[in-house]
């Protein structure tokens, strides 16, 4: 069963022991309780396996150790206890607690294994997620009647272990990860209408949930955005096509391009200082974002409606958009700033003074 969250109350616990064994919760806590160990020896358990045992409490672990101590002491009936708990780095969950003096951990160390009471498991090998991949092939068969995941099973691996993606995950396969690029994959190839999924499909899925997984996307209102830069793109690009060829054996082959002409160093000084300048005068025309974009133009909607025109001039660059009422709110788009300075004259909304008002004259043929 899972550790129950935000409840630090044993009943939670024992609830999640009378669910895993299928029996109802009626009746009150007390009278339950004592009834709980006879089950377990009943359904002849062998072990309890909790997981995310990091979120247990005190009284949880109480609990527990009066569980194990009824089944040894009144029925003499040995239960195995297993902790499964998710930590990060050397920090090993929960042995802060049993490392106390008093004796109520005292006695729950004694009954932990000799030679190994901790034990740390690093991740998936090789073969193990043949196997998941084997197992989600059945899984999903009947929507994809030629799938073959196992064939991408040394680049998964080299994807999902390479430090260079995420330094803490060093050497390991975690199954939340695996299932997260593998189903995405899938999600993708059946929108696709595809009946395998293909080499690119998982490249793709592995380089926006791990190389990119913390590249923040726009989806709805005004405001800056976070974009990776082309030289970021390019070098993430790179290195997964780098650990593609690894796990595949595969190399693309440079396109060879064409030998630069031989020129003189002062012609090479001539082309650099004309190069310059048409970039400095490129950056000095390319225009910028206006100030207005994403505001909010205050115009009465009954109004706007019995206008007759949906054009709005923006009042700091007199750049033309025809917008829409959202939710009774008329918002600017994103734009550039006009490089032009020839006013408008066509039928628009436009800033008079400290109000709005439709200027400009229809235009007849």
């Amino acid at each position: 069963m899972t550790a129950p969250k935000n409840n630090e109350d044993e009943m939670a616990l024992g609830n999640q022991f009378f669910s895993a064994l299928g029996l109802p919760l009626r009746g009150r806590w007390s009278d339950r309780k004592p009834k709980l160990i006879g089950a377990m020896v009943q359904f002849e358990v062998k072990c309890l396996i909790v997981d995310d045992a990091q979120d247990l409490s005190l009284e949880h672990l109480m609990f527990i150790k009066e569980l194990t101590d009824q089944g040894r002491l009144q029925y003499n009936y040995p239960l195995g206890l297993c902790l499964v708990t998710a930590g990060r780095g050397n920090t090993i969950p929960l042995k802060e607690i049993l490392d106390r003096p008093d004796t109520m951990w005292l006695q729950f160390r004694r009954r932990l294994d000799k030679l190994d009471p901790f034990c740390r498991v690093v991740g998936h090998t090789s073969e193990e997620v043949r196997e998941i991949l084997a197992a989600l092939e059945t899984v999903y068969r009947e929507l994809f009647p030629q799938l073959n995941l196992r064939q991408w099973t040394t680049a998964i691996y080299t994807w999902l272990t390479q430090p260079i993606l995420d330094p803490t995950r060093s050497g390991r396969v975690t199954m939340d990860y695996l299932m997260k690029l593998v189903t995405t994959a899938l999600e993708w190839s059946y929108e696709a209408k595809d009946v395998d999924v293909k080499a690119e499909t998982l490249k793709h899925a592995a380089e926006l949930l791990i190389l990119r997984r913390d590249t923040l996307r726009l989806i709805d209102g005004a405001g800056p955005s976070v974009e990776v830069s082309q030289s970021e793109s390019t070098s993430d690009e790179a290195r997964v096509d780098e650990m593609e060829e690894r796990s595949t054996g595969i190399r693309s082959e440079p396109q060879a391009s064409p030998s630069p002409p031989q020129t003189s160093r002062r012609d090479e000084g001539e082309q650099g200082t004309a190069s310059l300048a048409a970039e400095n005068s490129a950056l000095s025309t390319k225009p910028g974002k206006c100030t207005f974009s994403g505001m909010v133009v205050p115009i009465d909607a009954q109004r706007f409606r019995a206008s007759g025109t949906s054009v709005v001039e923006c009042p700091d660059c007199q750049a033309l958009r025809t917008l829409e009422l959202r939710r009774g709110v008329l918002r600017f788009k994103s734009h550039d700033k006009r490089k032009t300075t020839i006013p408008n004259t066509e039928p628009r909304w436009a800033k008079m003074d400290s109000d709005w008002d439709v200027v400009g004259e229809k235009r007849t043929r």
